[in-house]
């Protein structure tokens, strides 16, 4: 198994997911992307093969008739090698993060006290977004969820009765599960919540039968995960054209 490709995979496979559900999907030869208008994510466009100079410039005029920002992510892995073609024409980098991936088999989970909700209904939605922005400083509409909840599992951390956090996960094939959009509301940060509600979410993982979870990590993050057993894999850079930032 390429673990490396099925990380990305499963990240892109969710875009792709929640851009369909919301009638913003679109299929190329050389990349795909999806527009939402109403939301700041996922509003991606990636490269399906690698790009030249005209491909390039069909990215920005793409992306300069569209009403949002738009992100290009970047994935160092072997053959991927355009980023300096990326800086040539003017795309600057606002993110980076790592891909990590575990082997579930090999860790060892606990369940914590954390109640993870499932978002089920507009309520539950609005609450997610509300959480997921102070959490993360932008959107995800809450429509976005309703159009997917089926499909996605948006989950609600609680400490009884106090909503601390988000997460989201979502299983591409048979093996493995992603985890995405995990994050704590400021005011609950630096309390052990964001290790409890991973040991949860990863035991859930290993209870439903997956072998492998996968993210990508920010800086911040990267410790805990390592700390849960987590492995680097890849350098995940986000570029965006400076007039659309």
């Amino acid at each position: 198994m390429n673990l490396k490709q099925r990380n990305i995979d499963n990240l892109t496979s969710l875009w792709k997911l929640v851009n369909r559900r919301a009638n913003a999907y679109v299929v190329g030869d050389i990349f795909d992307y999806g527009i939402v208008n109403y939301s700041d994510w996922p509003n991606r466009l990636w490269f399906i093969n690698r790009p030249n100079q005209g491909d390039l410039d069909l990215v920005k005029k793409t992306i300069s008739t569209a009403t949002t920002k738009i992100t290009v992510p970047y994935w160092d892995i072997d053959g991927n090698d355009y980023e300096p073609l990326l800086k040539k024409n003017g795309f600057e980098k606002v993110l980076e993060q790592v891909g990590m991936a575990t082997d579930l088999t090999k860790g060892n989970f606990i369940p914590s006290e954390i109640d993870l909700n499932k978002v089920k209904d507009e309520g539950t939605a609005l609450l997610w977004e509300s959480l997921f922005e102070k959490a993360f400083n932008y959107k995800i509409n809450h429509k976005l969820l309703l159009k997917s909840y089926g499909e996605i599992d948006y989950l609600i951390a609680y400490d009884k009765t106090s909503p601390v956090g988000t997460a989201l996960m979502y299983c591409s094939g048979k093996e493995v599960v992603g985890i995405h959009s995990m994050g704590i509301i400021p005011e609950m940060r630096r309390k052990g919540y964001a290790e409890r509600m991973m040991h949860s979410m990863l035991y859930e993982a290993v209870d439903k039968g997956y072998n492998y979870a996968v993210l990508q990590a920010s800086a911040m993050g990267k410790g805990l995960y390592e700390k849960l057993g987590f492995e680097e894999q890849f350098l995940m850079r986000n570029y965006v054209l400076p007039q659309h930032v």
